[in-house]
């Protein structure tokens, strides 16, 4: 793009005042498009289980808008940070997200959204992100990884989420059905399992990671006892792990979040049957970026695959995603604990090329992502490593990386790459 590697300093901006907002309150900013400053949301869960991962992925945005000087062509761009979880919940809540979607559409100066990190908020968010009066509005997720947002899977998808006929959704790591063929391709191949049960979260995300696994799991000669939903509010999981041992597998899929009593289904599930070589335990990106899930002595063993290249890797391969990586732990101390916080600056990448492109205003900066060539990310600029396609007429990253982590010592360390055709 004839553009310097801007990921690569860090530039000071204090006297910008550009601290970040918290909450989804009304923005004060003045003006639409026409305005010096532009605003980017991001929407996260702040509490809960996901709050670290969260607060993590809000700070390595930080750290890349500093390295660009909160600068997007002549616009100077600000960070407004909202929470879609609650307290009680512990996790994402569908009528907080539903009324940050309304938020987004009434503040003036916002012209795109970073999230949701879970894909049932990110189901909630687009179809009213797609109906703004001024917009459509623009979306890019780095997180939420459901195949309908995109691509046809549950009737009438992916046309729910663009009632204005025209998309707006785009994200930069790759769909549930690519990660559930990997899941499934590793269980073969490498982990050479031979009869699977399958339980799922009972949420948009879990269950649709749960079946693209079931699905491939069966093509390529592994025996699926079952999948069925678990009761998040059961006080314990023991008499359904009994029936499940009863079934003799030698593997369990979980398709969901951590959030989602994740901890006691854990604790229940290496008490029944038994730890996580005796019994393979696998998980989806839902249950990784979690300190309180790498604290628990079951989670030796537990595989989890990841939509994307995991934090090490990315560190290792040098480049951007170094220099942010050693920007991050220079401001606070140490590295993210989510691999998705990379992905976090990827997404407002996309946005601030965007907006670079546009005339400021929220038709314009959601027109540059989906009319014409579309937006690249230059491998050489790019938070995950590589570059960074997104392709026009589905709003999905042309990338299709998958890695393999497995609990050990505390901590969820790289296995390998799963190549999807």
């Amino acid at each position: 793009m004839g553009k310097p590697v801007r990921a690569l300093a860090v530039v000071a901006v204090a006297a910008l005042g550009l601290a970040a907002c918290g909450g989804g309150s009304d923005d004060d900013s003045s003006g639409s498009g026409g305005g010096k400053t532009l605003v980017i949301a991001s929407e996260l869960p702040l509490q809960g289980s996901s709050a670290d991962a969260s607060t993590d992925t809000n700070n390595m945005i930080k750290v890349y808008l500093d390295s660009i000087g909160n600068k997007a062509g002549d616009y100077t761009i600000q960070l407004k940070e909202y929470d879609n979880s609650t307290a009680t919940a512990g996790q994402w809540d569908a009528a907080t997200c539903t009324a940050n979607a309304q938020k987004h559409v009434q503040a003036a100066d916002e012209v795109a959204v970073m999230g949701a990190y879970n894909s049932g908020c990110s189901k909630l968010l687009a179809p009213v992100l797609n109906q703004d009066p001024k917009g459509p509005m623009l979306q890019v997720s780095h997180a939420s990884t459901n195949t309908g947002l995109t691509k046809a899977a549950d009737p009438g998808e992916p046309e729910l989420y663009a009632p204005s006929g025209k998309k707006s959704f785009a994200r930069v790591t790759t769909t549930d059905d690519v990660q559930g063929t990997a899941a499934a391709d590793f269980a073969s191949e490498t982990l050479k399992v031979k009869k699977c049960y399958i339980l799922n979260d009972n949420q948009t995300y879990g269950q649709g990671i749960a079946k693209a696994f079931e699905d491939r799991a069966k093509e390529v000669g592994i025996e699926v006892v079952a999948n069925e939903p678990y009761d998040e509010k059961a006080t314990n999981y023991t008499a359904m792990f009994e029936k499940i041992k009863a079934t003799n597998p030698d593997c369990l899929y979980v398709g969901g979040i951590y959030d989602v009593n994740g901890g006691q289904l854990l604790k229940d599930k290496v008490s029944v049957l038994g730890d996580n070589e005796t019994v393979k335990m696998m998980a989806p990106d839902g249950w990784t970026g979690y300190p309180e899930l790498d604290k628990q002595k079951e989670s030796e063993g537990l595989y989890a695959t990841f939509t994307g290249l995991a934090t090490a890797q990315l560190e290792e391969q040098g480049g951007a995603a170094a220099e942010l990586l050693k920007a991050y732990e220079e401001e606070y101390g140490s590295a993210p604990r989510t691999n998705y916080a990379l992905y976090g600056a990827a997404a407002v990448q996309v946005i601030v090329e965007a907006i670079e492109k546009s005339d400021g205003t929220k038709k314009g900066v959601r027109d540059a992502v989906f009319e014409g060539e579309g937006i690249t990310v230059p491998a050489e600029e790019s938070a995950t490593g590589k570059e960074i396609v997104i392709d026009p007429a589905t709003g999905d990253t042309t990338a299709k990386d998958v890695s393999v982590l497995i609990g050990k010592d505390g901590a969820q360390t790289f296995v390998q790459a799963q190549a999807v055709e």
